[in-house]
């Protein structure tokens, strides 16, 4: 899958293996799998308009996928306006993006998506 993201080139791959292993977990029905991908995308993907408004509509499509009205109207507003926060550089850094976390609280970034951003060029 190529996205048409401001992302640099580097980051991409990562990002899209995220996409790609939420795509399958949520289709052999391991769907925490799937929601942790998604949050690792989120993470990878935040700081670019294009790719971190294109997750966040994948979690409002996973909330209506399993029936979850907290997810669905968590992710209306999030949606809305995450790409502008990520054009303007506004964005809580290690945010997962989901309902379950207030929408500007910066959390820890993982060892591993850490090392991602090292692979990266961007740590």
């Amino acid at each position: 899958m190529k996205l048409n993201t401001s992302m640099p080139k580097s980051l991409l791959p990562f990002y899209e293996r995220e996409l790609t292993q939420y795509k399958q977990s949520f289709q052999n029905g391991a769907l925490h799998r799937a929601w942790t991908h998604l949050e690792r995308a989120h993470v990878i993907g935040q700081k670019y308009p294009y790719a971190h408004s294109y997750v966040h509509w994948e979690m409002l499509k996973f909330g209506f996928k399993i029936k979850s009205v907290k997810e669905i109207l968590g992710q209306i507003p999030r949606l809305l306006v995450g790409g502008i926060k990520s054009f303007v550089g506004k964005v809580p850094v290690g945010n997962t993006g989901g309902s379950n976390v207030p929408p500007m609280k910066s959390l820890p970034i993982s060892p591993e998506i850490q090392e991602i951003f090292v692979q990266a060029g961007l740590a």
